[in-house]
C-alpha cells in the first residue's frame, strides 16, 4: 500500500499497480482443466484477480449447447470461495458476438493507466489469433500469456512469428508496463475437455472429478447435457 501523507491520505503514486488476468471461454461446462490452469497462473503471476469471462456467442466456435445463464451459473458455482478467481459476466450482456478486443477495451477503461492486464490464451487459441476481430490491437490493451502444455508442438502461423520476435519475453514475471508483451506459461497437462464431458453426460456416464462437485450438482439439478436435451 502507499504511505500516508502528512494529511493522513494515501498517496496514489505509491500504490502498486493492480494485476488483472482475463480467461474467456464458452465454459460449456467449466471443468477442472479451466480451473486448475487459472489458479496456477493466478498464483504464479501473483494476480490480484483472474476474471473468468463466459462468451455469449463466440464468433469462431459452435453455439454453446446450454444457455448463457446456465453456463454463467456453473462458473459462479465453480469459483465460489476462491478469492482470486472471479466471474465477469459482461460478454453475456451483449446482444452481439463476443469479440475479445471489445472486452479488453472496456476493462482497460475501468483500470488505472498503470494497472497490468493479462489475457490468458491456450496454444490453439493463440495460433488462431490472426482470424480474430482486430487482433493486431489486442496488445495495446493487455499482455498475452500463452498457456502451453508440453505436448503442444505445432508451429505458429507466419503472421505471429514476427509478433513473437518483437514482443515475446522469456520470463512471464518480467512483463513490464500495463500491456504490449507476450510470454509463455507452461501448464500441468490435464487430459479433460468440455467435449468429453458433454459426451459422457449424454451417454449417461459420470463426470465426477472432472468438474467441481458444485458444478456437477448444478448439472444434475437442471438436467443439462442429457441425451433428451
Amino acid at each position: 500500500m502507499g504511505e500516508l501523507s502528512p494529511s493522513g491520505n494515501v498517496q496514489v503514486s505509491d500504490v502498486l499497480p493492480r494485476r488483472i488476468g482475463v480467461l474467456g471461454g464458452t465454459f460449456d461446462p467449466v471443468h477442472i482443466g479451466h480451473l486448475r490452469g487459472a489458479l496456477e497462473v493466478a498464483e504464479m503471476m501473483a494476480l490480484d484477480e483472474l476474471r473468468l469471462t463466459p462468451n455469449a456467442r463466440p464468433p469462431h466456435r459452435d453455439t454453446p449447447q446450454v444457455s448463457a445463464l446456465d453456463r454463467l451459473a456453473m462458473v459462479e458455482c465453480a469459483v465460489a470461495g476462491v478469492a482470486t478467481l472471479v466471474v465477469d459476466p459482461r460478454e453475456l450482456q451483449r446482444d452481439k458476438p463476443s469479440y475479445t478486443i471489445d472486452t479488453l477495451e472496456l476493462m482497460r477503461a475501468e483500470l488505472a493507466a498503470d494497472d497490468q492486464l493479462f489475457l490468458l490464451l491456450g496454444w490453439d487459441a493463440f495460433c488462431g489469433l490472426p482470424m480474430w476481430h482486430r487482433w493486431e490491437e489486442l496488445l495495446q490493451h493487455c499482455h498475452i500469456l500463452v498457456l502451453q502444455r508440453p505436448d503442444a508442438d505445432s508451429e505458429p502461423p507466419d503472421a505471429l512469428r514476427n509478433l513473437l520476435a518483437a514482443r515475446s519475453v522469456s520470463d512471464p514475471l518480467a512483463l513490464k508496463g500495463p500491456s504490449g508483451q507476450i510470454a509463455f506459461v507452461w501448464q500441468t497437462p490435464l487430459a479433460v475437455s468440455a467435449t468429453q464431458i458433454r459426451q459422457l453426460l449424454a451417454s449417461g456416464k459420470s463426470v465426477r472429478y472432472l468438474v467441481p462437485d458444485a458444478v456437477l450438482a448444478y448439472i444434475d439439478a437442471h438436467g443439462l447435457y442429457r441425451a433428451s436435451n
